[in-house]
């Protein structure tokens, strides 16, 4: 536990600028995943328990609950999907031989039968999608982990199967970490973090993270700015498909997941734009239709995930001790960094370099050349009597400072001391980003400098030297 309360757990940071390579199986360059939403008959209801109707996705514009009372048109719409919208998506799906994972609602498929055996026949991965299609945001802690225990065991009662995927959807604060306590899901579908699976540490558990959509999904039918048309549904998802399969084809391929439900995409109105889709994208070569299941196996196997100790969770004296070397005999920028507010954004080299110029940036002049002071002569007789820290011994050794001739030698140590006697601190520049003659050169044009240009470039080059060093230890 670290000592501070100042760590953020967002991670904003994903894979940053180069993601990994999926190498989707075949060499894809998309892997385009669908998922069928079956909710119905598991939404709000009073005959469910619930205390008043559904007004969720739906067709019925600005629907409100109805405490304690049925709402005869809601159920009605929910019917529909079930009744008729959910055999439209069937005989699309399996015509064009493409599959698909539902996200089963436990009461939802308890009160279907006919078309879990659908799910089934096709071969369908059905994940959980909770006991309930209900809002979760305010119920009780106790009472969310009781209900995705009853939606795990009555799941596996009514498919014969227990699930392994998880997606809630209204979700609280809560349920993920739930989830991952309740243990046994290869992958949780609750986030809309990214383009590809991650891995989420949660106490001593690391679960995969496949992420879903909200955009590339057709609950936007029943939504303010949404799609009105089929061809709107199509034009979107092609647009996603089209800068995802480009990406693939230059090296960084991706997901695209699409969400559908069976009371609204299912509508003879709307069901055309997602066949055009389909067949779009079926007349493109290297694209991998999966189910979630199929993605978070190959991406299990691909990217088992490696446990690390990382920055935001050291202890200050563990922190202290791996990172006060950074900038050279200045442990104090560590110590001030320590009580930043860092997080997985600084488990990076890149970010936690910012983190630390942070604080040498905003440290005082006597106190950043007192950091400058610290840095040892190049070729000094620090260097010369083998007393360099193990990071200056690198990196004067990466740059053939360690060798030189007895004239390379001596020019050096007149050039240190004209530096040291007109800027007050040693010559510092970046070694590992120059040879010996660059190195020589920008000493001998540097010196030239007046006080204030040179003491904001050496501070450049200190921050420069920080980083090369945190690429060494981080990622």
């Amino acid at each position: 536990m670290v000592e501070s309360m100042q760590r953020y757990p967002r991670d904003m940071h994903g894979y940053g600028r180069e993601a990994p390579d999926p190498a989707w199986p075949g060499g894809a360059k998309i892997a385009v995943q669908f998922v069928v939403n079956f909710e119905e008959g598991g939404e709000n209801c009073i005959l469910h328990g619930d205390p008043a109707s559904e007004a969720f996705l739906s067709e019925i514009v600005g629907a409100a609950s109805w405490p304690g009372q049925r709402h005869w048109n809601m159920e009605s719409i929910y019917e529909y999907g079930a009744r008729a919208g959910f055999w439209r998506l069937h005989r699309l799906f399996t015509a064009r031989g493409i599959p698909a994972t539902v996200y089963g609602v436990a009461t939802a498929l308890a009160r279907n039968p006919a078309p879990v055996r659908a799910m089934q026949d096709a071969d369908w991965e059905i994940a959980s999608h909770g006991l309930k299609w209900i809002e979760h945001k305010d119920m009780p802690e106790e009472e969310e982990r009781a209900q995705i225990a009853e939606a795990i065991r009555l799941h596996t009662e009514v498919t014969g199967n227990r699930p392994t995927g998880w997606y809630t959807g209204r979700c609280s604060e809560n349920t993920v970490r739930l989830v991952v306590e309740q243990g046994g899901f290869d992958y949780i579908a609750d986030s809309y973090a990214d383009d590809l699976p991650y891995w989420l540490e949660i106490g001593d558990r690391d679960q995969l993270i496949v992420p879903y959509t909200l955009d590339a999904n057709d609950m936007r039918f029943a939504t303010p700015q949404g799609f009105n048309t089929g061809d709107h549904f199509f034009d979107y998802l092609k647009d996603s498909f089209d800068v995802l399969y480009a990406e693939g084809a230059a090296g960084q391929a991706k997901m695209l997941s699409i969400g559908l439900h069976c009371r609204l995409v299912g509508r003879p109105g709307r069901i055309l734009g997602l066949k055009r889709f389909i067949d779009y994208a079926a007349s493109h070569a290297d694209v991998w239709f999966a189910r979630r299941c199929d993605i978070a196996r190959h991406w299990r196997t691909r990217f088992p995930h490696p446990r690390r100790t990382r920055p935001s969770e050291m202890d200050r004296a563990e922190f202290v001790s791996v990172y006060g070397g950074v900038f050279e005999h200045s442990a104090w920028i560590a110590e001030r960094a320590f009580e930043l507010e860092l997080g997985p954004a600084h488990d990076t080299a890149l970010g936690l370099h910012n983190a630390l110029a942070r604080m040498f940036r905003s440290a005082s002049e006597e106190e950043r050349v007192g950091v400058l002071k610290a840095h040892p002569d190049l070729a000094g007789k620090l260097a010369q009597a083998k007393q360099l820290t193990p990071e200056s011994t690198q990196e004067q050794a990466s740059a053939g400072l360690d060798a030189l001739t007895d004239e390379e030698r001596s020019t050096f140590e007149k050039l240190n001391t004209q530096y040291v006697e007109k800027h007050g601190f040693p010559f510092i520049i970046a070694v590992r980003d120059h040879d010996k003659a660059g190195i020589m050169a920008a000493f001998q044009s540097r010196i030239q400098n007046d006080g204030s240009a040179e003491l904001a470039e050496a501070c450049r080059q200190v921050e420069r030297i920080a980083e090369l060093r945190l690429r060494d230890i981080l990622p």
